[in-house]
């Protein structure tokens, strides 16, 4: 199979997203699931038709002084508000080397956002480096991730909370809540909303997908970039266009004030099934 470089480089995806991927491959995330997160990682399935290996993690870093000022300058031009880390691979895999990318680029003009997993979890002295530049962290977690994923991704998300903007990241679909699981991960993603600066994002799939195919997961066709997807989302009103057009731009838009929420739902007692859910 085809390597990946270890040359950090600037991208952009269909989606009009800037990407700064500090790792590529997701060594973590195809161990956890065999097809990468919820069995359909995009990234995963992108890589594969590209003939890359996605379950080995490839650090990236700048090869000189000059390519640094080069991506540098090519990150201030960018016309979106912000760049991205964590497309192609998730940054928790090396903190250490993403920090030292952040170091590299935290004088640009651009607000950066980190979206991870939280595979391993921030040293506090990394902690406090963060709030000192223009960063946005997205924690990515869904109600169908295993419990101790989901723990770590709260107790993560939260720790962050004094240092940075810390943004929720919810993969969210819709369940048969006529089945006892399909009820209680319902209940469980109702929980994760409750959370302050939530994002509300949609799964995509596949129609082999195990989720679906079970009916656990209830997925509809849609055009997603003008061409067809099958989706399931919580909210009919989740956007998952061109994110030159997103109201929350990863979280770089939102304040506590304006955030938004799916229709809450008012089941009570959540809290009480999500902990023991956990346990």
């Amino acid at each position: 199979m085809r390597s990946y470089s270890t040359k950090i480089s600037l991208t952009k995806n269909s989606r009009g997203i800037y990407s700064l991927d500090t790792s590529i491959g997701c060594a973590s995330g195809i161990a956890n699931e065999t097809g990468g997160c919820y069995n359909d990682c995009y990234a995963a399935k992108s890589a594969k038709l590209y003939g890359y290996d996605f379950s080995k993690t490839v650090q990236r870093n700048f090869e000189s002084e000059y390519h640094r000022r080069f991506i540098l300058r090519q990150i201030n031009k960018i016309p979106l508000d912000f760049v991205r880390i964590g497309t192609s691979g998730d940054p928790s895999e090396n903190w250490e080397n993403t920090i030292s990318v952040l170091r590299a680029i935290d004088k640009c003009n651009k607000e950066i956002v980190i979206i991870t997993k939280h595979w391993t979890s921030l040293t506090d002295e990394q902690l406090n480096y963060l709030g000192t530049i223009n960063v946005c962290v997205n924690t990515s977690v869904s109600a169908l991730d295993k419990p101790h994923l989901i723990a770590r991704c709260l107790d993560q998300y939260n720790r962050l909370k004094p240092h940075c903007k810390s943004i929720l990241r919810i993969v969210s679909c819709q369940f048969d809540t006529n089945t006892y699981e399909g009820l209680q991960l319902s209940l469980l993603q109702d929980e994760l909303f409750k959370n302050d600066l939530v994002i509300d994002t949609v799964l995509r799939v596949n129609k082999n997908n195990p989720l679906v195919k079970s009916g656990l997961v209830i997925a509809e066709k849609s055009k997603f970039l003008g061409k067809n997807a099958l989706i399931s989302k919580l909210n009919k009103k989740t956007y998952f266009g061109k994110c030159s057009k997103c109201y929350e731009m990863c979280g770089v838009k939102m304040t506590s004030e304006n955030e938004i929420h799916p229709k809450k739902r008012g089941i009570s007692k959540q809290l009480t099934i999500f902990k023991n859910y956990l346990k």
